[in-house]
């Protein structure tokens, strides 16, 4: 497996983050390409590309702009979604702060398929540095011609707002998002009606992922075949991989979509010295964790669902076996808790008591059934709750339990951590001050 620089390819170039830097190396070739096609050949050639997106569903792109309905003469928006929150996912902020001329191109290219005349860029609020970076190269392509009135002489006017979100998981969950960004509190909507039909202002609107945005420039510069020639079949293309935790050499791999962790770890120098693989993620705290076992689980949509967890955004964390399972799953349903913006009981309840459970459990002061009563709580969220937030939070509990239920026993029976039981002794938790009986009730 070799690595496929395409997103990743000017990161090297100095002062990367600049419009000569990205133009040196072919940068707004593809939105000439574009400009030079009607509107609906650009999206049939977003469809045959089998470009998915990249923001965690992986669903058809070219497809999602395909479901706008017919022009009314009214407008239309693209919402570009770069408030990346999941725990273990890092590699939109990476890319923007790199080259975010890709996302750029890519929203001009985007907007001009859909007709779209005013893009937004949600960006997450707490990285200022990101946010500017963006915002300055907005300006750029506006001077530059690549946006504003008569884009490149075409005609084609594009106005883009770059918008600091106020800081909240929920608002990745597209509908949540198109709330904020309205001024509204971040809170997903019933669906349907969806985003395509009435989605910011009421308007159709098409909600995508950086990533995903960014590696239409490629499609239309390159061509379909080239894009096709990465990846699988019906996974194609190359994707960010970003590898953290106990890895010798943590970052961003961009690779085909398709290779495996056990070839990624070749290329960042495999676990740390002197020790092995326990746990990994393929997409995220909120996808079902993996073992050894999976090393050669081909990384695509397909396959890592076949192998009953989620591809999500890549986000490879990777443990070695001196990581308390018990612990890593308490400090992510913690994150959970915290950021259910309290819409459903199933979430906004369910993600409490896990937290209570599991502090109790890694405390040493779990009670017999406490296991089952994870399970019990995770069962009574799945499906149930709003959104695909109280959905995810049951995934590292569920996964966790089915692979290391041993582990939570030893908690259990033993009082305490195995791996480390002074720091679990330690450890403060609320059911000290508000005890949890093994039934729930408090």
């Amino acid at each position: 497996m070799t690595l496929t620089p395409v997103l990743t390819d000017t990161w090297d170039a100095e002062r990367s983050w600049t419009l000569d830097a990205y133009r040196d190396r072919g940068g707004y070739a593809g939105l000439r390409a574009a400009l030079a096609m009607p509107p609906g050949d650009v999206v049939q050639a977003v469809k045959d590309s089998g470009l998915r997106g990249r923001g965690g569903a992986g669903f058809p792109t070219g497809m999602k702009w395909g479901f706008l309905p017919p022009d009314d003469g009214g407008p239309r928006y693209l919402v570009v979604n770069a408030d990346e929150s999941e725990p273990g996912t890092c590699k939109d902020i990476p890319l923007l702060l790199a080259s975010p001329h890709h996302l750029v191109e890519g929203i001009a290219i985007t907007s001009y398929a859909i007709g779209c005349r005013h893009a937004f860029v949600y960006v997450r609020g707490e990285v200022l540095h990101v946010y500017r970076r963006v915002v300055n190269a907005v300006r750029e392509a506006y001077d530059a011609g690549y946006l504003g009135t008569d884009v490149l002489g075409t005609g084609f006017d594009l106005d883009v707002t770059v918008h600091a979100g106020a800081g909240a998981y929920i608002c990745g969950e597209e509908t949540a998002l198109l709330d904020s960004l309205e001024g509204l509190r971040g809170q997903p909507r019933l669906k349907p009606p969806f985003p395509a039909v009435a989605g910011l202002y009421a308007r159709p609107t098409v909600v995508n992922n950086v990533e995903t945005i960014a590696s239409v420039p490629g499609v239309l510069s390159r061509g379909v075949d080239w894009f096709r020639s990465m990846g699988t079949e019906r996974s194609p293309g190359h994707g960010l991989f970003s590898l953290s935790g106990h890895v010798t050499r943590p970052g961003q791999y961009e690779a085909p979509l398709g290779t495996t962790l056990r070839e990624l770890l070749n290329l960042a120098g495999g676990v740390r010295a002197g020790h092995e693989l326990k746990f990994w993620t393929p997409g995220g705290s909120s996808t079902p964790m993996f073992t050894a076992e999976h090393l050669d689980v081909p990384l695509d949509y397909e396959s890592v669902g076949a192998a009953r967890s989620m591809l999500g955004t890549r986000a490879l964390q990777v443990f070695d076996e001196t990581t308390c399972v018990v612990r890593a799953v308490s400090r992510w349903t913690d994150f959970y808790a915290h950021e259910s913006c309290g819409k459903c009981t199933p979430c906004r309840e369910g993600t409490y008591w896990m937290k209570q459970v599991l502090h109790r459990i890694e405390a040493g002061e779990g009670a017999d059934g406490d296991v089952d009563l994870l399970l019990d709580l995770c069962g009574t969220i799945l499906g149930r709750a709003f959104c695909a937030l109280g959905d995810g939070a049951t995934s590292p509990v569920t996964s966790s339990i089915q692979l290391f239920r041993d582990e939570y026993e030893a908690h259990i029976t033993g009082h305490g951590c195995p791996f480390d039981p002074a720091a679990a002794a330690l450890f403060p938790y609320p059911s000290r001050r508000q005890p949890i009986l093994a039934g729930g009730a408090r």
